[in-house]
């Protein structure tokens, strides 16, 4: 377990916490922001006093204007359902040790799990490629997490992408509105990725896309004569990198730029991860983020 559960991660983790940035659907009072009406935190909005009600919340001053009882009604603060989709195709297995982009995302996914579980919310587990291969319910169960590492332990990538259909599907699994973590390297067309993120949106939930690459992929910093060996083709290239990098790196370049902007467009965070960078830096940045959207 200790493998993907690393100390100094988890501790800077917990130390920021996550809060949900919309409107969730909660079982108890607790942290985060629910669409569901009760009398504690932030005022929302008076209605007429019926029999029963507790009294303790009548608005008196309004009655001395309006001589009418009304009841002042308050949004709860609740816990929220976090579902994490991990890209397990073969694509994520690029990379050596720590840098590998499988392994980086599974320590990611791992810590999310686990701080969420922490401070009393619960967490899904979903594993995909062209399909999904993996899915555990939520949980806001310690042991749930033991489960989890199971998971993730034992995912070996067997096929391509294919997200966003999967996606889609995902937005009618998740009946209740919570916050859906993609994490992948988004090797997969644009328009039917975005498409499935809008389709989750209109459901209601918070979405954030975690993007991993490798740094080789971001910079291409490859010399001499080299062999390209396909992860997810059945082919291989022979070529001079510093004749096509200039090329490679435009694509990058405008294939991220659209994926941003397409994120932004649909109010979906989007998250650039270079596996080079230690895990707790843009984790850090990422919570940090979150934290001062929540103050506003």
């Amino acid at each position: 377990m200790a493998v993907y559960l690393r100390p100094g991660i988890l501790s800077r983790a917990e130390a920021l916490g996550l809060k949900a940035r919309m409107i969730v659907e909660g079982l108890r009072v607790g942290d985060h922001k629910s669409p569901f009406r009760g009398f504690s935190v932030e005022f929302v909005q008076h209605r007429e006093y019926t029999p029963g009600d507790d009294i303790r919340h009548i608005d008196w001053k309004g009655y001395g204007r309006s001589e009418r009882y009304t009841i002042k009604q308050y949004e709860q603060e609740t816990n929220f359902i976090a579902n994490i989709l991990l890209d397990g195709s073969k694509s994520m297995l690029y990379g050596e040790g720590d840098q590998n982009k499988l392994e980086y995302a599974k320590v990611l996914t791992a810590t999310l799990s686990y701080m969420i579980v922490r401070q009393r919310d619960m967490v899904s587990l979903n594993v995909f490629d062209s399909r999904f291969r993996a899915q555990l319910p939520a949980s806001g169960q310690m042991g749930h997490i033991n489960t989890i590492v199971h998971t993730l332990e034992a995912t070996k990538p067997a096929e391509k992408t294919s997200i966003g259909p999967l996606l889609e599907l995902a937005a009618e699994l998740f009946r209740r509105r919570g916050m859906v973590f993609i994490i992948s390297d988004c090797f997969d067309e644009v328009e039917p990725f975005v498409k499935g993120l809008h389709h989750l949106r209109f459901q209601g939930h918070d979405v954030t896309v975690f993007h991993i690459m490798h740094h080789d992929e971001l910079e291409f910093p490859f010399t001499g004569n080299i062999k390209f060996d396909g992860i997810e083709e059945i082919e291989e290239i022979k070529t001079r990198p510093h004749l096509i990098r200039p090329n490679y790196l435009r694509v990058v370049k405008s294939y991220l730029d659209e994926l941003r902007r397409s994120c932004e467009a649909c109010n979906v965070e989007y998250v650039l991860m270079d596996t080079s960078r230690p895990l707790e830096v843009p984790l850090s940045e990422y919570l940090v983020r979150r934290l001062q959207m929540g103050r506003r």
